[in-house]
Order: structure tokens, then sequence, then C-alpha cells
């Protein structure tokens, strides 16, 4: 699908057609989402470039990612997409600055879109050209990611909450090994956002050293603005991985402290029957020249050694703090 929008915000729906006289003058930003071949051809007729095709989107070099090619220039950065699910992923989408106007080539809907098409054209002569248009949408996918950063964040801390709860309160079975898979698919999320700010943060020193940019104050402050704010969202990003870090390594921890105090259990009541299982042994040889067995209080003699040796541990173990 292409779509087209003036700087007044209206859209408009282009349809590929060979006998078309080109665009008009008024429009500032083309976007192309899931484009057919058919869609890039007419529209590399309209700009006089070459689109971007799906696999040369994914291209991870940074000098296949930011460049120039004539007069255009060409952008891919990877945004952010269904964090709101438990399956966050990566897309690629390309920028491209072209007659001073802004191509989007993306294969996927990231939320940032949506909301910039919302608030697209609230201030037209902010819109006069596709240089001013990318900057703002730059801007509107570092508040999204910001957006994102903050609902992981109280992910995490609900998390934290939930597993560092009061120790009187006796856990479910199983709680801590189910709060392990929520914290991965919050490392998942953050590592995801760590490498959409770190893309970002290229295509803005990218951006910013062009001419486009450099000839026009405004966006250039601008540039600059949502740069500092991406390198602040990075700095953020790395605090929150460590937090995960921790929660993770504390996670651990309880399970290993359970599991320990389990065995602990275990090894106290082994050690607490080992004597009494030592005076039944002792006692039921039945050698004909032990002398306890013709003796009429053998029996219940043997029944309170056994209660004397399992006690005496017991109350040792008590006293040294071991239970």
């Amino acid at each position: 699908m292409i779509k087209a929008y003036r700087a007044n915000g209206s859209e408009t729906v282009l349809i590929p057609d060979q006998s078309s006289s080109g665009l008009a003058d008024d429009i500032v930003w083309i976007d192309l989402l899931h484009p057919t071949p058919e869609e890039d051809r007419f529209v590399e007729s309209l700009l006089d470039i070459s689109v971007p095709t799906r696999d040369e989107l994914k291209d991870i070099e940074p000098s296949s990612r930011l460049y120039v090619e004539k007069t255009s220039v060409f952008m891919t950065a990877s945004l952010v997409w269904r964090a709101d699910t438990d399956d966050p992923q990566l897309t690629d989408v390309a920028f491209i600055l072209a007659r001073d106007r802004l191509l989007t080539v993306r294969y996927a809907e990231p939320k940032s879109f949506h909301l910039f098409v919302a608030a697209f054209g609230r201030v037209p002569e902010d819109m006069s050209n596709g240089c001013a248009v990318l900057a703002h949408l730059l801007e509107t996918i570092a508040d999204r990611t910001a957006e994102i950063l903050e609902t992981a964040i109280a992910r995490i801390d609900g998390l934290s909450s939930e597993i560092f709860r009061d120790r009187a309160r006796r856990r479910p079975p199983k709680f801590l090994e189910g709060k392990l898979a929520d914290i991965a698919e919050c490392h998942r999320l953050i590592g995801k956002v760590r490498d959409s700010l770190g893309s970002l943060s290229r295509v803005l020193t990218f951006l910013m050293n062009t001419h486009a940019v450099t000839s026009d104050k405004d966006t250039a402050k601008l540039c600059k603005t949502v740069a500092r704010d991406v390198a602040t969202l990075s700095e953020h990003v790395g605090f929150v991985a460590a937090n995960i870090s921790f929660l993770l390594d504390a996670s651990l921890g309880l399970i290993n402290v359970e599991q320990n105090a389990i065995i602990k259990i275990f090894s106290i009541a082994s050690v607490v029957f080992l004597p009494p299982t030592l005076v039944a042994s002792i006692y039921g040889m039945n050698f004909q020249n032990m002398p306890e067995l013709g003796w009429s209080f053998g029996y219940p003699m043997a029944l309170v050694a056994m209660i004397i040796s399992a006690v005496v541990p017991f109350y040792f173990f008590r006293w040294k703090g071991w239970l």
C-alpha cells in the first residue's frame, strides 16, 4: 500500500499507474507499507530513486544501512514491534530523503507510526518538507520507545515485589520457576529496546551531518534534542538490564535456598533416626549369648534407648541453630 501525506495532514492512497504525471507539490511524506514489486517500481519512477527491498533492509552492515546516493539520503533503523505482546520483535524500516520528500519503506506496523499519523498535520508549518517530517517522526519513535521502556520497568517492579514478598507467606509450588519465564520475557524486550536505540542513535548521528539538516536550524535543533533523548534512554536501558540480571540471579539464589532447605531437612532427619536404627540393629541380631535377651525389662529399655538417642541429636541441632 502507498499512502501519501500533505503537510496539512490529509492522506491520499496512491495506485500504481504508469500514466501518472507525478506527485502533487504539497506531498511531503510517502509511506510504503508491505509494498509489492509493482508499487516499488511506481515509487521509483516518481522519485527517481532505488527503493530497497525487504532483503536489503535486513542487511546489518552500517555501510548498507546509512548512505547517500546522488542527492538522496538512505537510512535504515530497527524499531521495536509487537512490544505489547509476549513476542516482541524488531522490524527494519527505511527512511529516504528524496527531493524534499520523505519516503518510508516498512513491512510491519509499529505503533509509533500510528501515533505519528494521528498527530500529523496539527502544526503544518513544522511539516513543510521531508526532513522536518523525518525529525518529528524520529521524535515520535523515541517517545514510543520510552513508553515501552516505562511499561517494562513497571512489569519488572511487579516481578520484584512478587519475588521478594513477605517470607512468612509460603510460596506456591513452582512459583519461582514460573517467574523465571517472566524475567526472560522482560530481558528479551529490553534487549530489543537496546538494539533499537542503538540503531536510532546511528541514524540520528548520520542525519545531523547531512546538508538537509545542517541547512535548517529548527530541524537541526530538533534532531539534537531527539539524539539526547535517545542517549539518555540508552543509559537507562543499561540500568534496567542490570536490574533484570540481579532479579534473575536473586530468583536462582532463592530457588537454591529452598532446595537446600529441603535437603537440610532430609539430612537432619536421617541423622536423628540413625542412632535409634543402630540400637534396633544391635538388639535385633538375636545372638544366643546376648544377656539382654533374657532380661524381662530388655524390650522397654531398648525403646527408651532409641527414643533418647533420637531426642538428644534433635535438641543438639536446635541448640546449634541448625533447625
